[in-house]
């Protein structure tokens, strides 16, 4: 493993996905196991995509406490339908939630006639339960959940909103494996905002692939901006960025 520190963000390089879904697995347990000792419950942020695969893959295997566990959903597509495999919600039910028995799962419905009243639903949830920590990824647009960099806003006044996705986002999604083609990726979505997530105190951001190096690039070497949101982390007081070497492989 390599280490490195850009302003305030820890990065951790691994030499494949499977050590770095291991080590991201070991600090979230024992970051949920030492907040138990002091607190009743632990809320926590997951994000859904293939990108956290191997982190999720370990960390149903650790020796957590689920039932004392409140899990919530970073981002839902606005109507691609309840039972379709590429929701987020169903994602994160067949990799995670479905798999340990949590006191809450928490999902996002992007299905509702209204979903701005969804959007003020699951924000009374995050104010109800304040958020211990987050689990995310970046995407190839840098953006942090659905906020890609035109929606994106470091000092959004909402916790959850509604967004249009741009090119880039939609095409990652077929990149992904997710869907066939870009015609078939939702326009619209629902997502946790910037302030929303880093709102946390602690964050875990697992980020492996090339296709993710540019962004992992623009990440640690641009300055910080909603331009590139995920340079947002590098503020964070207690952000770990988990990255393998093919992910990482342009930022030496």
């Amino acid at each position: 493993m390599i280490e490195l520190i850009k302003d305030k963000l820890k990065v951790r390089i691994f030499e494949n996905r499977t050590l770095m879904g291991e080590s991201v697995a070991v600090a979230v347990s024992e970051k949920i196991n030492e907040l138990l000792k002091t607190q009743p419950f632990v809320n926590v942020i997951f994000g859904a995509a293939p990108s956290q695969n191997e982190f999720f893959a370990s960390l149903i295997k650790k020796d957590v406490e689920w039932t004392r566990v409140n899990a919530f959903h970073m981002d839902e597509y606005i109507n691609l339908g309840a039972d379709a495999p590429q929701g987020f919600g169903n994602f994160l039910k067949e990799y995670l939630f479905g798999k340990v028995p949590f006191n809450t799962a928490n999902y996002l419905n992007g299905n509702l006639e209204n979903p701005e009243e969804e959007c003020l639903r699951y924000a009374a949830l995050l104010e109800q339960y304040k958020t211990d920590i987050v689990c995310l990824g970046i995407g190839e647009n840098t953006h942090l959940a659905f906020n890609d960099p035109h929606v994106a806003d470091f000092n959004d006044p909402l916790l959850v909103k509604v967004v249009d996705m741009d090119e880039k986002c939609r095409m990652q999604q077929v990149n992904d494996g997710c869907f066939n083609s870009i015609e078939e990726v939702p326009t619209h979505a629902l997502t946790l905002t910037i302030p929303a997530l880093m709102s946390a105190p602690y964050a875990f951001c697992t980020v492996p692939s090339d296709k993710k190096a540019d962004a992992i690039y623009h990440t640690l070497k641009e300055e910080i901006s909603a331009k590139f949101p995920s340079t947002k982390l590098r503020e964070h007081p207690n952000a770990i960025l988990f990255l393998d070497e093919k992910s990482s492989v342009r930022i030496y």
